[in-house]
């Protein structure tokens, strides 16, 4: 039976180094994929997912990923980078509690990057008066907003 080598990567640590697996299912933007051995090189952006991989014993294994990229080279060699990546052979644990806490991870991330856009851009737009010469009212320095007479 021939078989492929699947690496799976955090930045920090190989989750997955495996020489038997026959299969691999994951997800992408554009839904599920299956890749078997002899598969032509393929690159693709992993959505938020659980990739399960079959050895050549019949035995099937999980690991939820987020996010990451996938890539097939050689027909034999699946690689998998990926920001967190955590290994179960129980499924339904694996989606009930890592998928959603990983899925709750990245919405507090995109929330904190969409408050610090606005926080950088404020802070532009405050240097761009400043650079003008603008007080925060939006008067050029020196000028007042009233007649100049004391009435």
């Amino acid at each position: 039976m021939k078989t492929m080598r699947l690496f799976i990567t955090t930045p920090a640590a190989v989750v997955v180094d495996r020489a038997d697996v026959v299969s691999v299912r994951a997800e992408d933007a554009s839904g599920a994929l299956g890749i078997l051995p002899g598969h032509c090189e393929f690159m693709t952006a992993l959505a938020l997912t659980v990739l399960s991989f079959r050895d050549q014993d019949g035995r099937t294994s999980h690991v939820a990923v987020r996010g990451g990229v996938l890539n097939v080279r050689g027909g034999g060699l699946v690689e998998v980078a990926t920001r967190e990546a955590v290994i179960d052979d129980d499924l339904v644990r694996l989606r009930a509690s890592v998928l959603s806490r990983m899925a709750t991870d990245a919405d507090r991330e995109a929330e904190a990057r969409t408050h610090t856009m606005r926080l950088q851009l404020q802070a532009m737009r405050q240097l761009n008066r400043y650079l003008r010469g603008e007080r925060p009212g939006g008067l050029p320095f020196g000028q007042s907003g009233g007649t100049g007479h004391a009435g």
